[in-house]
């Protein structure tokens, strides 16, 4: 097992790289960031692959002069509109070597995930991480993890996550292009956000985690510890620049500054102040006021989490959301994004940045403590976990039930069944 953990988040407008690294004491020490213009994707979709290979190998180039370390393999994620998220429900038999004494072991939960994995997925489409919410034994419900309890019928609630698999392949094709290999299965980055960023008693209240990237808004609802759905809006920050660059008449690159340093979407941190937007293509410089801005830029977000908030009502829960909503990403960096926010979904909001005691995080804190790299930040920390669980897996004891012959098949359920869940 490697020391070493990279997380490479590809967005739509920005690549962001993470580089993590194992202590004696179990903390994960990150020791280089790096981040590129991402000019090959649109909506979380590879559209020119040369574009995106060479985003790729600026970005990880960039973390690996920051760490010292050089990069070989990473854990990538992959969003977009094409993400889909259902969810399903599989029952087995309990079966035991006595009648009397149906313990459910581990071959058990194995084929009751399996069982609820069996959904109709089309053709162009494939199951990347299925995550088991809760089980049901007999008629006991809202159990976590079922392992060694007495029962005749085991069953499962699993949220899964189907992707397109052009769009999968294309982004392994640019990653392995670009020098790089990508880990095992590539990963929900909105549920990676979501490992860095949410506390676990948020995840048992319910909460609700906005992704706000350059291309599309991804949404992960957590409710009684697991995620219970998954959907994206396609909109996101570069229609907040479109907007500015197209009211304003000003070039993309400048409309995209404008938004950085001096856009606000909540009037009372309004600052009266007028923007000035140098000389282009022979025009004179001119001065743009805030307020303009404002209004150019409010009524975008507000369309954004009223898309997002239409999508939350249709969600039949049995309780609110009391751990209320958390904003990452990119997009979060806009001034007064959680101030509108509490407005339109009238519950509490609050920015999602790295979590970095509950994770045992440390190094470069004040370089990746920012929603802007929470996705790449959670690769690591699901990375780490992946790779410990596969090295102590290789050293546990077959069942007693399984023969030599089975051996084999036994590794690769187990292999599977690691790396298929979150």
């Amino acid at each position: 097992m490697e020391d070493k953990i990279v997380g490479l988040d590809i967005g739509t407008t920005k690549i962001c790289v993470v580089i993590g690294e194992r202590n004696e004491k179990g903390l994960i020490e990150i020791t280089g960031v790096g981040t590129s213009p991402s000019t090959g994707m649109r909506k979380g979709v590879v559209v020119n692959i040369e574009s995106t290979i060479k985003s790729i190998t600026e970005a990880i180039e960039a973390a690996e002069v920051m760490s010292g370390q050089e990069v070989h393999s990473c854990w990538t994620g992959i969003g977009g509109s094409h993400i889909e998220g259902i969810n399903s429900r599989g029952v087995v038999a309990i079966t035991g070597q006595k009648r009397e004494n149906r313990e459910i072991s581990r071959e058990d939960i194995i084929r009751v995930i399996e069982a609820a994995r069996a959904v109709v997925v089309p053709l162009d489409r494939q199951i990347i991480q299925t995550i088991p919410q809760s089980y049901i034994v007999d008629d006991h419900r809202g159990i976590k993890d079922p392992l060694g309890m007495i029962g005749v019928r085991l069953e499962s609630e699993v949220h899964i996550i189907t992707v397109s698999v052009t769009s999968m392949k294309n982004l392994i094709r640019c990653v392995n292009r670009a020098g790089f290999e990508a880990n095992a299965f590539l990963l929900l980055q909105v549920l990676a956000a979501g490992r860095a960023v949410l506390t676990l008693e948020e995840q048992e209240m319910g909460v609700a985690l906005i992704d706000l990237g350059g291309g599309t808004t991804d949404v992960l609802v957590y409710y009684d510890g697991a995620p219970y759905s998954t959907f994206t809006i396609p909109v996101g920050g570069c229609e907040v620049t479109k907007d500015i660059s197209m009211i304003k008449s000003i070039p993309l690159e400048t409309a995209e500054k404008i938004k950085h340093e001096n856009a606000c979407c909540w009037e009372p941190l309004l600052e009266d102040e007028d923007i000035l937007v140098p000389d282009m293509a022979g025009r004179p410089p001119i001065s743009i006021p805030s307020s303009h801005i404002y209004a150019i830029v409010r009524p975008r977000m507000e369309e954004i989490f009223e898309l997002v908030k239409q999508k939350l009502d249709c969600i039949n829960l049995p309780r609110p959301l009391t751990g209320g909503v958390v904003i990452t990403g990119g997009g979060a960096a806009l001034a007064g994004v959680v101030e509108l926010a509490e407005e339109m979904f009238k519950m509490q909001v609050r920015l999602g940045v790295p979590i970095r005691f509950a994770n045992n995080l440390g190094g470069l804190v004040e370089e990746y403590c920012t929603t802007e790299y929470a996705t790449a930040i959670g690769l690591v920390l699901e990375g780490n976990r992946r790779e410990k669980d596969s090295f102590s897996e290789r050293d546990r004891p077959l069942p007693s039930n399984i023969g030599k012959k089975s051996g084999a098949w036994w590794r690769r359920v187990v292999e599977w069944f690691r790396n298929g869940l979150f």
